[in-house]
C-alpha cells in the first residue's frame, strides 16, 4: 500500500516569491520552516509544529502548511491536519494532490460521505486520477454500497492494472457479498504480483473459509504465519477455525504458541478462553478472560464484561464468549 499513498501529503505547488516582506522577516520565516523540517524528520513532531505555526504567523505558504498539516497527521492531531488542508483548498480549489490530502484525513475521521465527494471532485479534474476512484471505491465500501464500490475499483484497476490495493478491496467487497469464487481471481493476481503479501493471504483463507474449505484456509493462515510469526490476525484466523472445528485442545495448544511468542497478546487470551470455556473448563477461561482485559482494558472484552464479573455464569449467559 505504501508507495501510492507517500505522495499524498505532497505538493507539486512550488514555493512563492517573497511576497514582498521584509528581509528580516523572511530569514525568520526561513530559519523556522527549515528548523521545522529536520525537527519533523528526527521525529520531534510538537517542535516542528511550532516552528512550521510561527512560520505561518509570517507568511501563507503553501508548502510551509502542506509540512504542518503532515505533522499533525503523524501527532494524530487530525482536526488540526484537516483545519490546515482546508486553508490550502481556499488557496488552491483545484490542487489534487491536496484534495487527496483531504480524503485521507476524511477516512482517518471516518467521514466517508465527504471523502466520496472530494474524489468525485478531483475525478471531474483529472478522469484519469486511479486514486481518486480507489478512495471512492473504499468509502463506498464503508457505506456498505457494494455494487457501485466494485464500480470504482474496476475503473482504478483499469487504470492501473497492477493496482495490488484495488484488487485487495474489490475481492474483500465480493466475500461481503458472499460471492466467494468471483473475489478468488483478485487474490490469485495480487499473489502473482506479490507472492509474500501476507494480507492477500489472509484474505484468500476467509474466501476458502466461506466456500467451506477449511483445509485450504488454515493453509493460507499457517503461510501467513511462515512468512510472519508474529501476525496475530492469522493466529486468530486459524484459532477460531480449530473452534469451529470443535478441536478444542488442538486450539488451546495454538494459543499457547501464539502467547509464547506474544506475551502481550490480549486477544489470544480471550481466544483461548473461548476455547476452555468450550472444553468445559470454566476456571481456565475465566483466567484467560481476566488476563485479556489486564492486557487490554479498552478492548471488546472489557466492554462485553462490564460488570458482570461477580458472577460468572451470567458473565457467559451474557455472551462474553
Amino acid at each position: 500500500m505504501g508507495n501510492f499513498f507517500t505522495s499524498l501529503f505532497s505538493s507539486k505547488k512550488k514555493e512563492e516569491p517573497e511576497n514582498n516582506i521584509p528581509q528580516k522577516d523572511q530569514k525568520n520565516f526561513d530559519i523556522l520552516k527549515y528548523d521545522g523540517v529536520r525537527a519533523q524528520k528526527l521525529g520531534r513532531l510538537p517542535y516542528a509544529i511550532k516552528c512550521y505555526t510561527e512560520a505561518l504567523k509570517i507568511q501563507d505558504d503553501f508548502e510551509t502548511m502542506n509540512y504542518l498539516s503532515t505533522a499533525y497527521t503523524m501527532a494524530d492531531q487530525t482536526e488540526k491536519a484537516l483545519e490546515i488542508v482546508d486553508r490550502m483548498i481556499e488557496i488552491e480549489p483545484e490542487h489534487t494532490n491536496t484534495l487527496l490530502s483531504r480524503v485521507n484525513i476524511f477516512f482517518m475521521l471516518d467521514k466517508y460521505t465527504e471523502a466520496i465527494q472530494d474524489c468525485s471532485r478531483i475525478i471531474e479534474l483529472e478522469p484519469e486520477n486511479f486514486l481518486a476512484y480507489y478512495f471512492r471505491g473504499k468509502g463506498k465500501f464503508t457505506k456498505k454500497d457494494y455494487l457501485n464500490a466494485i464500480a470504482d475499483l474496476t475503473k482504478a484497476i483499469a487504470l492501473k492494472e497492477e493496482f495490488t490495493d484495488a484488487y485487495l478491496l474489490r475481492a474483500e467487497t465480493l466475500l461481503a457479498m458472499h460471492q466467494p469464487s468471483e473475489a478468488l481471481p483478485d487474490i490469485e493476481k495480487i499473489i502473482e504480483l506479490v507472492p509474500e503479501d501476507e494480507a492477500a493471504y489472509l484474505l484468500r483463507g476467509r474466501i476458502h473459509e466461506e466456500m467451506n474449505d477449511t483445509e485450504a484456509a488454515n493453509k493460507d493462515y499457517q503461510q501467513v504465519l511462515e512468512l510472519n510469526p508474529f501476525n496475530e490476525e492469522a493466529y486468530l484466523l486459524s484459532g477460531s477455525l480449530l473452534i469451529h472445528q470443535q478441536k478444542y485442545e488442538e486450539a488451546i495448544e495454538f494459543f499457547n504458541e501464539a502467547i509464547e511468542i506474544k506475551p502481550e497478546f490480549a486477544k489470544a487470551y480471550s481466544e483461548r478462553g473461548k476455547a476452555k470455556n468450550l472444553k468445559g473448563d470454566k476456571e481456565g477461561a475465566f483466567e484467560d478472560l481476566k488476563k485479556s482485559i489486564e492486557l487490554n482494558p479498552e478492548g471488546e472484552e472489557a466492554k462485553k464484561f462490564n460488570g458482570q464479573h461477580t458472577n460468572f455464569d451470567n458473565m457467559y449467559k451474557g455472551g462474553i464468549f
